[in-house]
């Protein structure tokens, strides 16, 4: 199955090295999503641009047999990346694709862009060896979302919605796997609601305490019974839910003024135990039996969805098996937010599934390239059974 060189022609490493070498600092997709629609249009897709407030959004499609023909089957991922941080901490420039001892290096060449070029080869060797005899394959494709992911998939499932398209399946190119290609499929993820509060008190000289109302003796009682709280028991498929700080910040920077707020960032991530509305109203009742005077904002970034174990799932467990001889894939329903929760809401099947994703976003990051072409061969494998 990969008689040819990794550098052949329309190999995966090309392609991935042709993205990673564009810095496409999110927002930014400088030029990547162009480099794939040309790839695409060759094929015969129709290109279609949804791009929005700077964001680049890229929906191309191709049916077999009629138009609009059903399964629609997306093959979503993103060419944004995060920034590398210390260059300097680099072994090597951080998009210079790098080759070095079996590992391509550079920022995103695990998320996602190898994903994406795995993906633009399956459909290629597809349609060349094997042409689907029914079905709808779509590309979603955005340079939004790795930063605030309000104009990108987002958006465009706000079309595709508006439209009434229903995709059948989806199939996000996230780096899922843990230790080796194809040991892990990400079958939902959590929901994601964030509060900024503001805890006012009132100002005054530590000498004079009772002239004064201290925002962060208030608060103190509070953090201790948020954190402890049980909110819920998770289920068979989610851990259950968890609050974490992240951010907290009082003072004047002097040591002997009392402050006059005191401001805390935290944020639920849960399963389908809890919903957003039951966990805002539970913070809410806590704050207000402590007496805190407060000011809240919440944001909600997505959802928990969850995809039984029916047709995509099947045929993704069938082609890792192929391909790798992994029987039995970890299903997993952790780790951060993605696209996906974007997706799902339409009524899709979806999963993620990629490379390993031991250096996302991190210093150095890389992919192993030998597991370029079996990645494009598991794709393949997935597509070809649910098209046929």
């Amino acid at each position: 199955m990969y008689a040819a060189s990794p550098r052949a022609a329309g190999s995966v490493l090309e392609l991935t090295e042709a993205l990673i070498a564009r810095a496409s600092l999110t927002p930014d997709d400088a030029g990547c999503s162009a480099l794939i629609a040309e790839r695409l249009a060759r094929l015969g897709f129709a290109l279609e641009w949804l791009n929005r407030e700077g964001v680049t959004n890229l929906w191309a499609t191709r049916s077999f047999g009629a138009p609009h023909a059903a399964p629609l089957v997306i093959l979503a991922g993103h060419t944004d990346v995060v920034p590398p941080g210390p260059v300097g901490q680099w072994s090597s420039d951080p998009f210079t694709p790098t080759l070095r001892e079996g590992r391509l290096y550079g920022r995103g060449a695990a998320d996602m862009k190898s994903g994406l070029a795995a993906m633009v080869c399956a459909v290629e060797r597809l349609i060349c060896e094997q042409p689907p005899r029914r079905g709808t394959l779509a590309f979603l494709i955005t340079s939004d979302e790795e930063g605030r992911a309000q104009h990108g998939t987002r958006h465009v499932c706000t079309v595709l919605r508006e439209r009434g398209l229903k995709p059948d399946y989806a199939v996000v190119g996230e780096a899922s796997s843990l230790r080796r290609l194809g040991d892990r499929l990400v079958i939902g993820r959590r929901g994601s609601l964030g509060c900024d509060l503001r805890v006012l008190g009132r100002q005054g000289h530590v000498a004079y305490p009772e002239r004064a109302d201290n925002p962060i003796h208030r608060l103190a009682p509070v953090l201790a019974e948020l954190v402890a709280a049980r909110w819920d028991e998770g289920d068979a498929d989610f851990p259950p839910t968890s609050l974490q700080i992240s951010n907290f910040h009082a003072g004047t920077g002097a040591n002997n003024v009392i402050p006059g707020a005191a401001e805390l960032v935290f944020n639920f991530r849960y399963g389908p135990a809890s919903n957003a509305e039951g966990l805002k109203a539970r913070v809410h009742e806590v704050l207000d039996r402590h007496g805190l005077r407060y000011e809240a904002q919440w944001w909600h970034s997505g959802e928990p969805f969850l995809t039984r174990r029916a047709a995509l799932f099947e045929a993704a467990r069938a082609a890792i098996a192929e391909v790798t001889g992994l029987e039995t894939p970890q299903t997993f329903t952790g780790g951060g937010t993605s696209d996906a929760r974007f997706i799902a809401p339409l009524g899709a099947e979806v999963i993620e599934l990629g490379p390993v994703n031991d250096s996302i976003h991190k210093v150095d990051e890389y992919v192993e390239v030998a597991d370029l072409e079996p990645l494009a061969a598991i794709y393949q494998g997935i597509l070809s059974r649910l098209l046929a």
